[in-house]
């Protein structure tokens, strides 16, 4: 099934592995168990989409637009969202795999995060002002001139932010984890 200009549809079980999907639009859809690893979705828009159970890995995202689209059960390996379009992004993501993925110099403001792994995920001059991060695993994730006020890592763990590097007023934190505010120091905590 070929996707094209398409509103109120519900897409299953389809495979796009490859393939050009660019310049199509999507609005009120919802995708599930379909692949899109490799796929070009480049100048592409996504509009109140729900994704749920799909592969990204490594697809090509160059001026996607994703308007308040919710990824749910997603693999999102990967994937350069700093080259997607911002006007009126908007995304949330839950039990998603988001691993090697960019969201550089991206304005994310009250982005939900919930249960998701994000190892060596770029945030470098994101803005996340008021984010959640529920229960994220955020192993090596870079965090450079990063806005985190306001954002809530209380039950996100393996995380290391440099306090000197970032904007964290009034970000939430909790023990053990804001321990990973001092890492950079390399010293002994009993």
């Amino acid at each position: 099934m070929a996707l094209q200009k398409s509103e109120n549809t519900r897409f299953e079980h389809l495979d796009y592995t490859g393939k050009n999907l660019a310049h199509k639009q999507m609005e009120d859809c919802t995708f599930i168990h379909c692949n899109f690893s490799d796929t070009d979705l480049s100048n592409t828009s996504f509009s109140d989409c729900e994704f749920e159970n799909c592969n990204f890995s490594n697809a090509k995202t160059r001026n996607t637009s994703f308007k308040d689209v919710k990824f749910r059960n997603c693999k999102l390996l990967g994937i350069s969202f700093n080259e997607c379009n911002t006007f009126l992004l908007l995304m949330g993501f839950e039990d998603c795999n988001l691993n090697l993925s960019s969201f550089y110099k991206l304005k994310l403001k009250n982005t939900r995060y919930i249960n998701c792994t994000l190892h060596e995920v770029d945030f470098t001059e994101a803005d996340l002002t008021a984010s959640v991060f529920e229960n994220c695993d955020l192993q090596r994730t870079l965090f450079a001139n990063t806005n985190l006020e306001k954002a809530d890592f209380r039950s996100a763990f393996n995380y290391s932010i440099d306090p000197e590097l970032n904007r964290i007023k009034k970000a939430k934190f909790s023990m053990p984890g804001v321990l990973g505010l001092l890492s950079k120091y390399n010293i002994d905590i009993e």
